[in-house]
């Protein structure tokens, strides 16, 4: 029988330290850098159940056509202007469609697929459910801080123009194991980088993933100048019309109620904010909104654009029932409160019900703004919408109109 020799162990010397310390720094830095591409997603294997799983992967995987494995994306972080200055409390719908709206444009700038936010943000102050019927009603809010991107919007329809996949797909999943694997040949945090860089550089332009999430501010701000309109690829329009489809169709059958109609929409709200100066002079930056929408301001200025008669949807902020009745002397009104029976069945926050209205304004013969976007536009008010920060004294009265 074979005996087994014994072996004679050499005693292990002490490890070194150093070498200790050397390995230890080295292991933490392989682990900051994995950890700080996957922690800009916010993900986890437990962040997203089986359901989800299998629904976004039919939307990642498919949408904006086949693939091919020549695929590059464009990743901007895991929610909508964060990182940026609205990372604590998300903006406003508008303000969250703007930046959407510039990372979309720039995706298709450098053609890639945009790995777009899987929720929403929803502000609490513009998640309000509003009445504008004579029925006084208790101010009460939709409990829902975000909502599913998909629920806003029809994603299928957005990629035919510019191809998009959710950041809780498995392809995204996929993209982002495959970049772990290939380190810094595949993907770059780029900041401060010119688009045209971006799209023509040998250094970036082959790269995989493209993460934007390095830059600190709001995602807006690092598009070209809004105002120069020629060199805008998506205009403001594209997003309303990109509304999900039971959106949609919502906006659809109130349209078919209203008939031939036009519509206002009249903000109030949060932009009559007003300050008192150093001699307790009432200012603020839109110094005639408030004047200008109110009913009897607004029967004059609408008088020339809109038939005595005529059936006039009303969408707005304001929270006074029965603020826009005395209207009714001169028009048939009518507001979202009307049509309940369509909207209960659809809506879960105000983000869906607004887009349902733009969707009801934009189908009207004539539709008449609060503010104007461009010189051919009807609006409610001359006051510029943005203003350059100059709080000046609030006017009340009839005096200006009459000079």
């Amino acid at each position: 029988m074979a005996i087994p020799r014994s072996t004679k162990l050499k005693p292990q010397q002490p490890t070194s330290p150093i070498r200790i310390l050397s390995l230890s720094i080295a292991f933490v830095a392989l682990i900051f850098i994995l950890s700080s591409l996957i922690s800009t997603t916010h993900f986890s294997s437990s962040s997203y159940n089986k359901e989800d799983e299998v629904i976004a992967d039919n939307l990642g995987r498919t949408r904006g056509g086949k693939e091919n494995g020549d695929e590059k994306y464009l990743y901007w972080g895991y929610r909508i202007d964060c990182p940026g200055k609205h990372c604590n409390m998300c903006a406003g719908l508008g303000h969250q469609e703007s930046s959407l709206r510039c990372a979309l444009e720039e995706a298709l700038f450098l053609s890639r697929t945009f790995v777009m936010p899987s929720r929403m943000c929803i502000n609490p102050m513009h998640n309000k459910k509003l009445d504008q019927s004579n029925i006084p009603v208790l101010e009460v809010g939709w409990m829902a801080t975000s909502c599913a991107m998909d629920s806003l919007y029809d994603l299928d329809l957005i990629s035919q123009k510019v191809p998009v996949i959710l950041d809780n797909s498995k392809t995204w999943h996929r993209i982002l194991s495959t970049s772990m694997k290939l380190g810094a040949r595949s993907v770059a945090h780029v900041e401060g980088v010119s688009r045209l860089e971006l799209r023509t550089g040998k250094r970036y332009s082959n790269l995989l993933l493209l993460n934007r999430t390095a830059s600190p501010l709001a995602w807006f701000v690092e598009c070209k100048d809004r105002k120069n309109h020629s060199a805008i690829t998506l205009p403001y329009s594209f997003l309303p019309s990109m509304a999900a489809k039971k959106l949609r169709d919502a906006a659809d059958k109130i349209k078919a109620i209203l008939g031939d109609y036009d519509a206002l929409h009249v903000r109030r709200g949060d932009i009559l904010k007003t300050r008192k100066d150093r001699f307790g002079e009432v200012r603020s930056l839109h110094p005639h909104v408030a004047r200008d929408t109110r009913p009897e301001f607004i029967l004059r200025r609408i008088a020339k654009w809109v038939p005595h008669g005529k059936m006039l949807y009303i969408a707005s902020n304001e929270r006074t029932p029965g603020f826009f009745s005395p209207l009714s002397v001169r028009y048939k009104l009518a507001y979202s409160s009307n049509f309940s029976k369509i909207l209960d069945l659809v809506v879960e926050n105000n983000y869906q019900l607004f887009m349902i209205e733009r969707l009801i304004m934009m189908g009207a013969k004539t539709f008449i703004n609060t503010f104007k976007s461009e010189d051919s536009e009807l609006s409610l008010t001359d006051d510029p919408k943005k203003n350059t920060k100059n709080w000046q004294k609030v006017v009340d009265g009839m005096e200006e109109k009459e000079s």
